[in-house]
């Protein structure tokens, strides 16, 4: 899949602009005050809610490959997604075009910002930080397009005339970039914001993301120094109960990462935009709560230990009730019985918006993730003690929420390395 998805790179002119478009102004009329600053950072996170960035193009893109997720739905419904499940997909299919649109959008935003901000007179820790959100959220696209296309063109200035047609840069330059990027996002973004602000990237976001970027490249000691930066904060802590998380009121919560921002706003349509919950609710429930997309399979749902309460935190069952009280019908003919139980939002809560669900957030990084990728970088180091400590956080978290604590999933003792390796489920 990798060839072809770079095959259908080669030949997208992705930042092609027109500043008449919907009345804006050009970008040389912009870009004046301090609002107008505030204004261009916040674009980029409204993009980052958009089709491309959260529904079919990233479903196909970064879920489809798995084995624990399959398309969905019913059989003759978007079958093009089976083309990602099966590794067939060709340079035509048009959610490759909307990831890697939706990515270099943000990548423009964010380059404008970089671009321009530093020429406006407005207060300096302000403007810092707002450089600093910006090279965060390129780098969080850039991680995202390096993962699915490997060779990528490397824009990181606003790009004109012959630029606008790049010439691919290598996987190495890319994440080189990402990691410049983190490092100088990690220096001038906060630890933590006051209420107006909530939802905007900060230190701990950044090194999260270093984390997971240099796990990706097998950095096992970047990953163990980034992650303990993090843990040592004190800013984080596991929320008590895993299936709460993931509801409406405990968006942000003190497990909170980064999380995109979605709301649903009566009679704001712009802001009511998000599909991430509407695409993958369940179909068959009674008001519908989506389309059935995107759900688990029966290789996730075997992969929880008897007893462990994430599973039904994780998977939609037919036939089940869910903790919030909504009974989910068996399926009608060829549709799915399991969903997402992640993207969930209760049924009737979720017809009262345009697109069903649209106020939930989309869980980015989590402290829990934090804690995983500690304890793997410990085990791959050879540190096994502190590889359980991360790893049995996790897990008590988990066994406090169980029906049975006591005989839910027992304490993991091995200090086998390739054992651990396969005990990390978050």
């Amino acid at each position: 899949m990798t060839g072809a998805m770079i095959l259908a790179s080669c030949s997208k002119n992705f930042t092609s602009q027109n500043d008449a478009l919907l009345g804006q102004p050009p970008g040389t009329a912009f870009f004046k005050t301090a609002a107008d600053a505030t204004k261009a950072v916040n674009a980029i996170y409204g993009n980052l809610r958009t089709w491309n960035n959260t529904a079919f193009a990233a479903i196909c893109i970064e879920n489809m490959g798995s084995d624990d997720a399959v398309k969905g739905s019913t059989s003759n419904d978007a079958t093009f997604i089976n083309q990602y499940d099966n590794f067939t997909v060709d340079p035509s299919e048009g959610q490759l075009d909307g990831f890697w649109t939706g990515q270099y959008q943000n990548i423009n935003f964010a380059n404008q910002v970089l671009d321009n901000v530093p020429n406006i007179s407005m207060d300096g820790n302000l403007k810092a930080r707002y450089l600093a959100e910006a090279k965060f959220l390129r780098a969080y696209s850039y991680f995202r397009l390096v993962r699915a296309f490997g060779k990528i063109p490397l824009v990181l200035h606003v790009a004109s005339g012959k630029d606008l047609n790049p010439p691919q840069s290598t996987a190495a330059q890319v994440w080189a970039a990402i990691e410049s990027d983190l490092n100088d996002a990690a220096s001038g973004l906060p630890n933590s914001y006051g209420p107006s602000d909530i939802g905007r990237a900060t230190k701990g976001a950044a090194l999260a993301l270093h984390a997971k970027v240099a796990m990706y490249q097998k950095k096992w000691q970047d990953v163990l120094n980034y992650t303990n930066q993090v843990i040592n904060s004190g800013v984080y802590t596991l929320f008590p109960n895993f299936y709460q998380e993931f509801r409406y009121a405990n968006e942000n919560s003190t497990e909170s990462v980064f999380e995109i921002q979605c709301d649903y706003v009566p009679g704001n349509d712009d802001i009511n935009s998000s599909q991430y919950s509407q695409v993958q609710g369940n179909r068959d429930a009674s008001p519908s709560a989506g389309w059935g997309f995107n759900v688990p399979t029966q290789n996730l749902a075997d992969e929880f230990e008897a007893g462990d309460p994430r599973r039904g935190a994780t998977i939609m069952f037919a036939g089940t009730t869910t903790p919030s009280g909504d009974a989910v019908p068996l399926p009608a003919a060829g549709a799915p019985s399991m969903y997402n139980m992640k993207s969930y939002v209760p049924f009737a809560t979720a017809v009262l918006s345009p697109n069903q669900g649209c106020g939930q957030n989309v869980r980015v990084l989590r402290y829990s993730d934090v804690l995983l990728m500690n304890a793997e970088a410990n085990n791959e180091l050879g540190n096994n003690a502190p590889a359980l400590a991360s790893l049995e956080k996790v897990r008590a978290r988990a066994r406090a929420t169980s029906a049975n604590p006591a005989t839910t999933l027992p304490a993991v003792t091995t200090t086998d390395q390739g054992s651990l390796r396969t005990r990390h489920l978050s």
